[in-house]
């Protein structure tokens, strides 16, 4: 009884000690100070701070634009399947965390036996075996460290892929729009050339004006119709995409119609914008994560070059009689305590904890990259806003003197003092604006996606 007792504390006291004692490194977040700046170049100083939650494609402000966001969130195939994915390795994560707990089965035999000619036996057994490993050095906990991480960088690699889905999802929204409204500018100008065509054959037949300026008027009218099925092909295949997306079958349908002013601009960038906004960015958390995941594992090809300390036990009842199996007198125990130290591998433990150092070495890089990336996408997307909302200022200038030089040119060729040619080109200078104006637009809401993109979200708390 005495023995018994010292090895119960002997045992307690491992379990204690284990309970506190890890080998490896202790994980610490890499410092990017040096290699960043606390704000953005190229956000404005200007304006006042508009506070967005992470729905930030509520910031443009259309009810339809958000109902098919949430209809994409809920039955994206994509998202479906990384959910899926997510449910799976919390189930790894549980069986890691299991293997730190003991582990307990429940094992029953009946059996007969002839031990002399003539005389035969009956044995009973009924047990409780039990084993567990004495996490001395931690090496199970740096292992459920990792299993952790991993989990946690999968649920991040999940919101890339809703984030990249739903920024798919509102850009072509605005494709959509865009080209409904490119659309409907190719069909203005056609029944504009329709009407030059009748008023030129007027002139023709009277003899006022020359077969040149009939063929002509033909000419621009058969080119600008040629363009529909082009602008209809695409409208129609980005409706496709965005119905898969929704996860639903690819129907198209007819161009709406979208005014003159459909295009609204979005809200300003606050000024002095945080770059602590990247920290929600998933790939950057995916990449810590997995960067946590591989400094755990050094731990764990640590720990396995220490010995390894299993206790197992067994405690039941064996009896020749089935009645008198759970009898105090039937009962028997046994509890073992074991110890296995590697002594010769030809340094393959070494070696594998070497390899886990390098890839934690190749993590930091991965991670060092992912923030920078980050930055770049930030800067190129603010950049660029910049550039294009100065570049809609001049075509909104440039389509008010094409219109004025239209008007100039139909007056003049009424009263016969320019060629239909001048008038055709003032036509098409004016339509063209139209359309590039729509391009310009399209770029500046697709730039505000690929800025919310870049910073994770909005600037806002996250919802």
């Amino acid at each position: 009884m005495k023995y018994r007792i010292l090895l119960l504390i002997a045992l307690s006291a491992i379990m204690l000690l284990a309970g506190c004692m890890k080998v490896g490194p202790d994980f610490k977040k890499p410092d990017m100070d040096s290699q960043v700046r606390g704000s953005y170049q190229h956000a404005p100083s200007d304006v006042e701070m508009e506070k967005i939650t992470d729905r930030w494609w509520l910031a443009f402000n259309d009810s339809e634009l958000d109902q098919i966001v949430k209809n994409v969130l809920s039955n994206n195939l994509d998202i479906k399947k990384a959910m899926a994915v997510i449910s799976e390795m919390r189930a790894y994560f549980v069986q890691s965390r299991a293997d730190r707990l003991p582990n307990l089965q429940l094992q029953g035999t009946a059996g007969r036996k002839r031990i002399l000619p003539g005389i035969e036996s009956d044995l009973y057994n009924l047990s409780l075996p039990a084993s567990f490993e004495i996490d001395l050095w931690g090496r199970l906990g740096r292992a459920e460290e990792a299993a952790l991480a991993s989990l946690t960088k999968t649920e991040e690699n999940a919101r890339i892929i809703a984030q990249t889905i739903v920024s798919e999802t509102i850009t072509l929204y605005f494709q959509i729009e865009s080209l409904e409204r490119r659309i409907q500018i190719i069909e203005q100008s056609i029944e504009n050339y329709r009407r030059n065509l009748s008023f030129v054959e007027r002139r023709y037949e009277g003899g006022l004006t020359s077969i040149l300026d009939l063929r002509q008027a033909r000419r621009i009218l058969a080119q600008t119709e040629s363009t529909l099925p082009s602008l209809r092909q695409e409208l129609g295949i980005r409706q496709q995409k965005l119905a898969v997306l929704s996860g639903q079958y690819p129907e198209t349908r007819s161009a709406r119609t979208q005014p003159e002013d459909y295009f609204k601009l979005p809200s300003p960038i606050p000024p002095g914008l945080p770059s602590g906004l990247l920290l929600r960015r998933p790939d950057i958390r995916a990449a810590e994560a997995n960067l946590r995941a591989l400094n755990a594992k050094i731990g764990v090809a640590k720990a396995n070059r220490f010995p390894k300390i299993t206790l197992t036990g067994n405690f039941g009842y064996s009896s020749g009689e089935l009645d008198r199996l759970f009898i105090p007198g039937s009962s028997l125990w046994n509890i073992a305590f074991g110890v296995l130290q590697p002594i010769f591998d030809a340094g393959r433990l070494k070696a594998g904890q070497r390899a886990a150092e390098a890839q934690f070495q190749q993590g930091l890089a991965d991670y060092a990259r992912t923030v920078l990336t980050a930055f770049s996408e930030v800067e190129s997307a603010l950049l660029t806003r910049e550039e294009q909302l100065e570049k809609r200022k001049k075509m909104l200038t440039f389509l008010a003197e094409a219109r004025a030089t239209q008007r100039v040119a139909e007056n003049r060729y009424d009263r016969g003092l320019v060629g239909y040619l001048t008038v055709l080109d003032s036509q098409q200078a004016r339509f063209q604006a139209e359309e590039n104006l729509v391009l310009v637009e399209l770029a500046i809401l697709s730039n505000r996606v690929t800025l919310h993109r870049a910073l994770g979200g909005g600037w806002g708390g996250p919802e």
